[in-house]
C-alpha cells in the first residue's frame, strides 16, 4: 500500500513532485515598518516655553537635552555622563562631516590659569583641594574628580609615561580608585 492515502500523506494525484517547492514564491520578505515608534512620534514634537520673558518654540529633544544640561550643572552623575556622550557624538559627528577646513576666526584673551576653574567646578569635574586650604597662593588648587579622569584615560590613544601617570595621580581626587587601561598601566 505505497500510494494510499492517510494522513500525512495526501493522494499522489495532489503531492509536489520532487523537487517542487509547495511555496513558490517562497517566504514573504518583511517590509519597513509602517508606522512610527512611540519615541519618533513624540520626539518631533514641537511646543513653545517662555524664556526671558519670550516666547520659543522647542523640540521634545531640545527640552530633553536643556534639562540633562541643567541636571549636570546640578550635580546629577547620570547626567553628566550623558552630557559627556554628546560632546563626544557631536565631536565625531564634526569630524566626520567635512574634510574642508574653513577659516575661523580666532579671538584670543589674555592667558589665564584659571579661566577654566569655575566651568570645572560649576560642572562638578573638580573640586577645591583642602590640602593647599590656608597656603599663601594666588591659585586655588583643585583635584579632578574620579569619573572624569577615567572618561579621559579611556580616549587615550598612546601609552601614558611613568612622569605622566604620576602626575594624573597627583591631580586626581581619589586617584587609587581609577582603573588603569592595559596599555598604560602603572603596574
Amino acid at each position: 500500500m505505497t500510494g494510499s492515502a492517510g494522513h500525512g500523506r495526501p493522494p499522489a494525484a495532489t503531492r509536489f513532485r520532487k523537487g517542487e517547492s509547495g511555496n513558490p514564491k517562497g517566504r514573504p520578505k518583511a517590509g519597513p515598518r509602517t508606522s512610527p515608534s512611540a519615541f519618533d512620534v513624540i520626539i518631533d514634537r514641537t511646543f513653545t516655553v517662555r524664556q526671558n520673558g519670550k516666547d520659543r518654540e522647542l523640540t521634545v529633544e531640545e527640552a530633553l537635552q536643556h534639562r540633562t544640561y541643567q541636571d549636570a550643572i546640578a550635580g546629577n552623575r547620570a547626567a553628566r555622563r550623558e552630557v559627556l556622550k554628546m560632546i563626544e557624538k557631536r565631536e565625531k559627528w564634526l569630524a566626520g562631516r567635512s574634510t574642508t577646513r574653513h577659516a575661523v576666526a580666532v579671538l584670543s584673551e589674555p592667558t589665564d590659569p584659571r579661566n577654566a576653574d569655575g566651568a570645572l567646578l560649576l560642572l562638578g569635574i573638580a573640586e577645591p583641594d583642602t590640602k593647599f586650604a590656608g597656603v599663601a597662593d594666588p591659585y586655588d588648587r583643585l583635584l579632578l574628580e574620579p569619573w572624569a579622569v577615567q572618561a579621559a584615560l579611556r580616549r587615550r590613544r598612546r601609552r601614558l609615561s611613568e612622569k605622566e601617570i604620576a602626575a594624573v595621580k597627583l591631580c586626581t581626587r581619589d586617584s587609587q580608585s581609577l582603573v588603569w587601561p592595559a596599555e598604560t598601566s602603572d603596574e
